[in-house]
């Protein structure tokens, strides 16, 4: 009986630690990880179709991990690699991958995202870009400064930049779309 009561505790406990954890490494961040809505996801993987043959697709700041899925599940040949330094969402975004992975198998589907779907923690300011055929990132002003430097050394020639609701600066975007949500969030595209 003693242990029924105390599985209540040990939630809350749990449960506090990362709440803790989250807002902590948000405030860290200057921003929190924030879900992509479902029209936004739509535009993004529409632009992420529009990069030829197979590609590498590195996420910044994956969050929860939402939008790497269906960038995989919607985007035929792409790999994305989500980078995220928040222990909690990063953990999530893993156990999310691998039930998604698992649940198509057990319906006997074929299992076209193994091996194309993978969240690294990591800082975003310290990966390398090398190798990418696109970036994805939904972040804040102060990030996308930070890394506009980085992504023009970086980045192969006619590498793709997809990014929501905040632009590059000094850089013109070769399309600029808007969605159609209740925000009318921008989604910004760059050549590199």
């Amino acid at each position: 009986m003693l242990i029924i009561q105390f599985i209540p505790w040990l939630i809350a406990v749990v449960t506090l630690i990362a709440v803790i954890s989250i807002v902590l490494v948000s405030w860290k961040n200057g921003i929190s990880p924030m879900p992509t809505s479902r029209m936004v996801r739509q535009v993004v993987i529409q632009e992420v179709n529009r990069i030829r043959g197979y590609g590498d697709i590195i996420e910044t700041g994956s969050g929860w991990g939402t939008l790497g899925v269906d960038i995989v599940r919607h985007c035929p040949g792409k790999r994305v690699t989500g980078i995220e330094n928040s222990v909690i969402p990063f953990w999530f975004s893993q156990v999310m991958s691998s039930m998604m992975i698992g649940f198509r198998k057990a319906k006997g589907e074929r299992n076209s995202m193994k091996g194309r779907l993978r969240f690294i923690r990591g800082d975003i300011y310290k990966s390398s870009y090398e190798h990418a055929d696109g970036v994805v990132c939904y972040l804040f002003p102060g990030a996308m400064t930070r890394l506009v430097d980085k992504f023009s050394r970086e980045l192969p020639p006619g590498a793709r930049v997809i990014s929501v609701c905040f632009a590059l600066p000094g850089k013109d975007p070769l399309r600029t779309i808007t969605c159609k949500d209740a925000l009318r969030t921008k989604v910004y595209v760059y050549t590199f």
